[in-house]
């Protein structure tokens, strides 16, 4: 892979960004940025630097900055930014991009007022919380509002979780129009992909749908209104949010409702499915020859083809028609979760404490809840010592003993080392009801030696858990390098379950390769990554990968009541 000086520029800036960002020495934060200016005036290629040794002469380029040019140069990706990027929200580091704030702000904003993200962001420059912070006021938050509208009509994806709320504020909205019985997401938000393009939605409508649309165009805060037909439009609004909107008479609503949801390659399937029942998907309808064939809900065409209905979520032209002509699986759902694991605690980087984190799941419905704070090489978010570790079990004992909610679960989510062991003794292991191993550094390790480094592991009869395989941050970190065929048969052969990281940066395993690792035969838990009350509910964009990736109940570890996941761990130290 080659890469240009304004890479290494770019790689240079955005670690100096994250080490701002963590409050870290401004003298080094400085030492990056004026490497990042450095060297995009150098001459010649990054791979002619190192072996000329040029940056040894130049001044200002210490041995920090040619490690993330090596790093680079021979592994295509920067260890130090890795690194980073698991110590910053990413959200803040998204903030930096909006015009009027910088990194002094982002921090204040942070600390203030617990923003991670900029939907948040925008939910506080509207409702004057930005606003009443100290060297803001409102021309600041409204600066930022258009700011953030700039940015999103710029942006050409968006988080599942930012996008799925974007949805459901303007269903809610085109809701209250006149002669509008429901408003319906669609599209990519509907299915549940991880990475949102354009936001689709489908009114259902008692009146002609040129009259709601004519209605619409009158809109408080439409910014624009263009490319429709009689019965589609696609509407921009003042604030960035951008929508096609598809109306439709109730006696259509099937049809409509598939279209605007089904990928292209599930379409076409469900075409020459309908051609080979002598019906024809055409417009807005489905036909019998020249008869109109009313679907009120997706389920009638489903039915009418013969087929049982297809989840929203499998809809991805990926065998799901041809499972349909006899029989799908039976979806896990939220309920069917009878713990919550992966949660951090004030133990470490989270919020919560031991005893808040018990009451609130045990409110929420939950058994039991697997605290996994971090290790101790994970100094950087507070990873817990030997004593900490204690400390934490005794207050998970005394939280269990006063019956204070869900039961607590020993756990830890431990480092996964450069050489593939874990930075514990085998005796403090022992104490744990179950360990997540997770990989937090090193993530320009080449596909063999990463795949050694996370066989080697499994090894360990301590691991219940692979937590965030793939290590990979949406819309920020790609994948590190990685043999998952042999990760998924050694993980089937071993009993050690792999996880679906929920939190919506992350969602690792990615989907896709969920379905392949359950035809492997690999245990799946769904993992929260819950560093807050908030985050707990990231679970349900887990759940949202696990459908997306054919799992059942069955298939979820923490589905299990809690003495058969307590069962599963142990086995793994009798192996």
């Amino acid at each position: 892979m080659s890469v240009d000086r304004a890479t290494v520029a770019r790689v240079l800036d955005q670690i100096a960004s994250h080490l701002e960002l963590k409050g870290d020495n401004p003298f080094k934060v400085r030492a990056f940025r004026m490497g990042a200016r450095t060297v995009v005036g150098l001459a010649g290629e990054p791979g002619q630097w190192l072996e000329e040794g040029t940056l040894d002469q130049i001044s200002g380029i210490g041995a920090g900055i040619q490690a993330v040019v090596r790093d680079l140069v021979l592994a295509g990706r920067s260890t130090a930014l890795d690194e980073l990027r698991e110590q910053v929200p990413p959200g803040l580091v998204e903030m930096l991009r909006i015009s009027g704030l910088g990194v002094a702000k982002v921090r204040q904003i942070h600390e203030r007022l617990q923003i991670e993200s900029i939907p948040d962001l925008e939910a506080a420059a509207r409702d004057g919380r930005l606003a009443a912070l100290p060297g803001f006021g409102p021309k600041t938050a409204d600066n930022v509002l258009k700011s953030v509208a700039r940015l999103r009509q710029a942006t050409s994806f968006r988080l599942m979780h930012h996008a799925a709320d974007e949805a459901h504020q303007l269903a809610a909205g085109f809701e209250r129009l006149v002669g509008v019985t429901r408003a319906i997401p669609a599209g990519d938000v509907r299915r549940g992909l991880e990475l949102v393009g354009d936001l689709v939605m489908v009114l259902v409508a008692e009146r002609p749908a040129e009259d709601v649309l004519r209605d619409i165009a009158k809109l408080p805060g439409v910014d624009e209104f263009g490319g429709h037909d009689e019965r589609r439009a696609t509407v921009r609004f003042a604030g960035g949010e951008s929508v096609q909107v598809i109306v439709t008479p109730p006696p259509n609503l099937g049809v409509v409702l598939l279209q605007a949801t089904g990928s292209a390659a599930h379409l076409q399937d469900l075409a020459e499915t309908a051609a080979a029942a002598g019906y024809t998907l055409s417009g807005a309808a489905l036909w019998k020859g020249s008869e109109f064939v009313p679907t009120p809900d997706e389920t009638t065409v489903y039915r009418i083809l013969g087929l049982e209905p297809v989840p929203p979520e499998l809809r991805e032209g990926r065998g799901e028609i041809d499972a349909a002509r006899t029989r799908l699986p039976a979806l896990i759902v939220r309920d069917d979760l009878q713990g919550l694991i992966h949660c951090h605690t004030s133990y470490s980087d989270g919020s919560s404490s031991v005893r808040d984190l018990a009451r609130i799941c045990g409110e929420a419905g939950y058994r039991y809840v697997g605290v996994t704070d971090h290790s101790g090489t994970a100094a950087y978010v507070g990873g817990l010592t030997e004593d900490d570790i204690r400390a934490q079990w005794r207050d998970i004992d005394d939280t269990n003993a006063a019956g204070a909610g869900a039961r607590v679960l020993k756990g830890i989510e431990a480092d996964i080392l450069a050489d593939g062991w874990l930075g514990f003794s085998d005796p403090l292991l022992d104490g744990f009801d179950f360990v997540i191993a997770s990989v937090h550094n090193r993530f320009e390790m080449n596909r063999d030696q990463m795949t050694e480094r996370i066989l080697r592991v499994m090894d360990h009869p301590a691991v219940t858990i692979l937590g965030h395989l793939t290590g990979r941050l949406l819309l920020s970190r790609d994948p590190y390098q990685l043999d998952t065929d042999r990760v998924f048969a050694k993980a089937a052969q071993t009993g050690v379950a792999i996880e679906i990281n929920a939190d919506p940066q992350r969602l690792d395993l990615d989907w896709r390769l969920v379905r392949v690792a359950k035809e492997a035969g690999v245990t799946i838990s769904i993992g929260a990554d819950a560093h807050s009350a908030a985050g707990l509910d990231n679970v349900n964009y887990g759940v949202t990968m696990a459908r997306k990736g054919w799992l059942t109940a069955a298939d979820v570890l923490n589905a299990r009541p809690v003495e058969d996941f307590l069962a599963f761990a142990r086995r793994r130290r009798q192996a």
